[in-house]
């Protein structure tokens, strides 16, 4: 396993946000605490193999098999009964958060058609980044072929940080691509 984004961690940005933000304790230091992925499926009430495509390509994605979420009550204006898939998550942790992090970076956000950077405003004001995507073909593991209808999903980047800007310093620092 790759562990070089932990060591730039590590080694680079912990000791630069000390001195950017003057903390005098090294555990107020903001630092990753897990990534969840999500995906919400309307038609898997209706469609049972649209369930099964989703759990498998999450699965490539993320390398851990996700968890799926069923409906609490029944809304007949949704067409959904108790207890129906409506969608699946993941939540990455240790390891698997950092590699992920790094495929994210590197690999997939520069797959994007026409991308500039991702928008800085995504902030949830105490120091969680959240990001949708469209699609699922700009990750390497995912084939076109084996695709049988785009559907995109959400990634929230939970921190430590208390402010968005803590945030913001410690996910440019990674590496994250945004645009001014």
């Amino acid at each position: 396993m790759n562990k070089a984004l932990q060591e730039l961690y590590i080694n680079k940005i912990v000791p630069e946000l000390k001195k950017t933000f003057h903390y005098k304790n090294e555990h107020e230091i903001p630092k990753l605490v897990k990534i969840t992925i999500n995906r919400g499926l309307g038609e898997a009430s209706q469609n049972p193999k649209a369930l099964e495509k989703s759990i498998e390509e999450l699965q490539l994605i993320s390398g851990q098999k996700p968890i799926v979420c069923k409906s609490k009550k029944a809304i007949a204006g949704f067409k959904i009964r108790e207890d129906i898939p409506v969608g699946i998550t993941v939540n990455l942790r240790r390891q698997k958060m950092y590699d992920f992090l790094n495929k994210l970076i590197n690999l997939s956000l520069p797959r994007i058609r026409d991308f500039r950077g991702i928008n800085s405003k995504q902030f949830d004001g105490r120091g969680n980044y959240n990001l949708g995507l469209k699609e699922q073909l700009i990750f390497p593991e995912i084939e076109y072929d084996q695709v049988d209808t785009i559907r995109g999903f959400d990634i929230s980047i939970v921190t430590t940080a208390k402010t968005d800007e803590e945030s913001l310093a410690l996910l440019k620092a990674l590496g994250m691509p945004f645009h001014s």
